[in-house]
């Protein structure tokens, strides 16, 4: 039983971890952190969603190396990566407009240049 609770414990202390502190605050990016925190940060502020993570550089320079045009429809539209992962059309939130999507993008493409 102290093994499992121990297990527990440290399974929480790394999820924690990996989501430390709040979302960055980046002038120009107020309405896109705002989408962030309220729909995107459920899968991008989880590592074991296999979405690439706010901030990570490594996990976003692909992505950003296609292009806000191609980032932008697959946040609209949604997407199916190459490992089977999928971003939900509108993160899932279909009340969001198209210009919301499109500041959640570039927040996050922001947050996560080196």
């Amino acid at each position: 039983m102290r093994t499992a609770l121990l297990t527990l414990a440290f399974l929480t202390a790394c999820a924690g971890a990996a989501r430390a502190g709040p979302p960055p605050v980046l002038a120009g990016h107020e309405q896109g952190r705002t989408v962030w925190t309220g729909t995107c940060e459920v899968c991008h502020a989880e590592p074991a969603s296999g979405a690439p993570q706010l901030g990570d550089a490594e996990a976003w320079a692909p992505r950003i190396a296609k292009g806000t045009t191609i980032l932008h429809q697959h946040a609209v539209a949604g997407f199916v990566g190459p490992k089977g992962d999928e971003m939900p059309a509108r993160g899932g939130n279909a009340s969001l407009t198209d210009s919301q999507i499109q500041a959640a993008v570039d927040y996050m493409v922001a947050a996560s240049k080196p």
